[in-house]
């Protein structure tokens, strides 16, 4: 199945958001930070760049990890939770260089609704799809980030946190070559 753009977009942030809390350096520790990911995931709208948002952000991305592991009928309680919080009311819009696709927040409203219900958007469309099995976790054995595979095969295994495929590929290489000599 494919998703529109938009869907992908906020299921990409989404998971950039969650393994946030992979890398050795919490990216989210300070409002900089912030400001920095939220310009890597060209997120618009308003911003109060106060401890408080912050704070929100953080807690957000736990509660979409939940999510992410969910299974079907509970992943459904926890967005439409979300839908509900941020009184969600889908509309078309068109903006900087996106074509028409949906927000349900207006662009005031407060930064982690907005970035909530649009990863709660996104997240519905893979539940009315019954493709929940496109997000997963990082095959590397030292990983634990989290893995949102679009591919048409499913065979998207790897996080983006690290080079995870990479160190994994080169250490299977290295454990054949040494087995044979």
């Amino acid at each position: 199945m494919s998703f529109t753009y938009d869907t992908e977009v906020a299921l990409a942030s989404a998971a950039a958001l969650i393994n946030t809390t992979r890398e050795d350096t919490d990216p989210l520790d300070t409002l900089e930070g912030l400001d920095r990911f939220l310009a890597e995931q060209r997120f618009s709208g308003s911003r109060t760049h106060t401890e408080a948002e912050l704070q929100s952000v953080r807690a957000l991305r736990a509660e979409l990890e939940v999510i992410w592991f969910a299974e079907e009928d509970d992943a459904v309680g926890l967005v439409n939770a979300i839908l509900r919080r941020t009184n969600a009311l889908p509309q078309l819009v068109r903006h900087d260089e996106w074509d028409w696709h949906l927000h349900a927040t207006a662009p005031e409203a407060p930064l982690e609704e907005r970035m909530a219900t649009e990863a709660a958007m996104a997240l519905a469309d893979v539940i009315r799809g019954h493709e929940l099995d496109r997000l997963h976790s990082c095959a590397a054995e030292d990983c634990d980030g989290v893995v949102l595979d679009l591919s048409r095969n499913r065979s998207r295994r790897f996080c983006d946190t690290g080079n995870c495929a990479n160190r994994t590929h080169v250490k299977a290489y290295r454990a054949r070559r040494a087995q044979s000599a």
